[in-house]
């Protein structure tokens, strides 16, 4: 098994964050262009805690390399399983995701958690992400280990893609509300 791990702050509060975690496949977003849909399969509030509970299939363009597809007899299509849960009591997003094709060759289990961060005076966000991989090769520990390895690396570059398209996004939803506040402001002026 290898791990991926990062963090990251975002200069958004927690509210535009969760807010616009939900458009982060968005058509704007042109670092999610592998994403072909995303279906919400169901979505819950608990009426004790108010955690909004939502399980989505994630349908994606993957781009491994032929032999690979020749091999294993697959397609460029694959299905990403995740159950995100949002508290706004505690201020916290929490992301589980897995892999659904292929998986009986290759586990990726990821998880990922927004929260305010500790000095919420400044209204950004921390952002945590560890993913784990592991590839079922049977007893060759040096073919799994590769598999891994480049699995990680492969994870890596995607992750960073992932932060600056969700960056882009934020800023595009900061300014699209910007200017409906300054159009409703300026309406409320001239109803005067």
């Amino acid at each position: 098994m290898k791990i991926f791990s990062s963090s990251y702050t975002f200069d958004y509060s927690w509210e535009e964050v969760s807010t616009n975690n939900w458009r982060k496949y968005c058509p704007w977003n042109d670092k999610a262009s592998h994403v072909l849909a995303v279906d919400t399969l169901s979505r819950h509030v608990d009426p004790s805690t108010g955690i909004l509970r939502t399980e989505r299939l994630i349908t994606c363009k993957q781009n491994a390399p032929q032999w690979v597809l020749t091999i294993l007899g697959g397609d460029t299509t694959s299905h990403v399983y995740e159950v995100s849960y949002v508290d706004p009591a505690s201020k916290k997003v929490t992301m589980c995701s897995t892999n659904m094709t292929w998986s009986n060759l290759l586990e990726c289990r990821e998880t990922v958690i927004y929260q305010p961060s500790a000095n919420d005076a400044q209204a950004k966000t921390e952002f945590k992400q560890e993913a784990k991989i592991v590839a079922m090769c049977g007893g060759w520990q040096k073919i799994r280990t590769k598999i891994e390895e480049a699995s990680v690396e492969r994870f890596r570059e995607n992750a960073a893609r992932g932060r600056e398209g969700f960056e882009m996004v934020l800023e595009m939803s900061r300014r699209l509300f910007a200017e409906e506040r300054e159009k409703l402001q300026l309406g409320k002026v001239l109803a005067v």
